[in-house]
């Protein structure tokens, strides 16, 4: 969260000549740093160890946590010199955490190892 505070904090990088190759490549960015974030929060709350609370409930947690920080950076960007807050950067964040979201769902047997989950 620190990393993603930071870079956002940041002037935009012109890393090609057209406009709409800079917005895919700055909006896939967008997608698998939220989508990172989403599986390391998640990791952290599936390490707990609670019976309490239960698989989905971390995912949903995760879920909202991730969702939540990309609204709150998006916030912080409109106080920035250099960047601006857009629901649209919202909704695309939103759209790489929720294809981690499917993704860990469907495929937890696969990352125990990453997970520390115990047989």
């Amino acid at each position: 969260m620190i990393v993603i505070f930071l870079l956002s904090s940041r002037e935009r990088i012109i890393t090609t000549r057209s406009f709409f190759l800079d917005f895919i490549i700055y909006k896939t960015f967008h997608m698998i740093e939220y989508g990172f974030l989403f599986f390391l929060v998640f990791r952290g709350l599936h390490s707990i160890n609670h019976q309490s609370i239960s698989l989905k409930d971390k995912l949903i947690l995760s879920l909202l946590i991730s969702i939540g920080y990309a609204i709150s950076d998006e916030i912080h960007q409109t106080y920035s010199l250099f960047r601006e807050g857009r629901l649209r950067d919202v909704v695309i964040d939103t759209v790489g955490i929720t294809i981690m979201y499917i993704y860990i769902k469907n495929n937890l047997r696969l990352l125990k190892k990453f997970l520390w989950i115990k047989s």
